[in-house]
């Protein structure tokens, strides 16, 4: 296998350098952009999944080459082999993201990037530590079954992440409108880290929107109702440790205290189902909003009582 590079690597200086550089735009434009706290958190977020992936690398690598050697088919290193590998991979990606959203057990991990309540390019960074414990990359072992090399979808994959950071951002308003109808843009993607009923739990493309629309999640952003951000219980916390890992222990105590019965739904279900009730879901809450609406009418009432499977 040749020895491709690592894009996200490669790509960090430039991070570094756009993000401090929209501060200062944000210091002109809206200094609400940024909090030095919740910044810093991210940053520190960031560097600490960059360390979990490089301890992970090794068997992650290892399984998806013992996976591949019972591929389909033996793919070359064509440049449209490249090309379809990372249209494929983003389909792999949309599920791994609608999965993560919908099974408390993976929404532990993703949890994590969504928890800041600011939207700007920091935010991007703001990743989980746990990813390989919550067996994330189980969703890309088709690809290696088919017959791409580990190499060239850790490569594409990379080239997905590195897309995903410019859209993290207020900055960019809607872009024309061949590319919204396509690609995913910082309007597709404020919806999806939004907190707002309208919102919830949509969006989860990474590159190409077109999943979205095919499967049924996609929702615009509406002028009239704009996003807020974070987790519907946001964490009231700027503490590092708190941040990486409040929801595994939101599910411990979920799973300790709940009947026999019930105790792999709070693992399993989707964030913020309860057996008792006592909780509300993103389509619960969803749900409730659209009774509240007429026709044409703004949209009203926020999340209040979504827990997002804490408590």
């Amino acid at each position: 296998m040749p020895d491709l590079p690592n894009p996200v690597t490669l790509a960090i200086p430039a991070f570094v350098l756009l993000v401090l550089a929209e501060m200062l735009v944000a210091r002109t434009r809206d200094r609400t952009r940024y909090c030095p706290d919740d910044t810093r958190t991210s940053m520190l977020l960031g560097l600490g999944s960059t360390v979990a992936g490089v301890l992970s690398a090794g068997l992650v690598f290892a399984l998806a080459t013992w996976v591949w050697q019972f591929r389909l088919f033996d793919i070359g290193y064509a440049w449209w082999a490249f090309a379809l590998a990372f249209v494929l991979d983003d389909l792999a990606y949309y599920w791994f993201h609608r999965t993560a959203h919908r099974v408390r057990w993976f929404w532990a991990s993703h949890v994590v990037h969504h928890s800041s309540q600011h939207y700007n390019l920091s935010t991007a960074l703001r990743q989980t530590w746990t990813g390989f414990f919550s067996l994330a990359f189980l969703f890309r072992l088709p690809l290696f079954l088919i017959g791409f090399t580990p190499a060239m979808v850790f490569f594409v994959a990379s080239l997905n992440l590195v897309y995903q950071f410019w859209i993290h951002t207020e900055t960019i308003g809607r872009l024309p409108r061949w590319f919204e109808a396509v690609m995913n843009t910082p309007s597709h993607h404020r919806v999806h880290h939004a907190t707002n009923p309208r919102y919830l739990d949509r969006n989860y493309a990474g590159v190409f929107i077109v999943w979205d629309k095919l499967f049924g999640t996609y929702t615009a952003e509406v002028d009239g109702d704009r996003p807020r951000y974070g987790i519907v219980r946001d964490l009231g916390s700027f503490n590092l440790l708190w941040a990486a890992f409040h929801e595994w222990v939101g599910i411990a105590k979920d799973m300790w205290r709940a009947p026999w019965g019930a105790k792999l739904g709070y693992l399993l279900r989707e964030p913020g189902w309860s057996h008792d009730g006592s909780r509300e879901t993103s389509d619960m809450i969803r749900a409730r909003w659209e009774r509240t609406q007429t026709p044409g009418a703004p949209a009203q009432a926020g999340a209040q009582g979504h827990e997002r499977g804490l408590q």
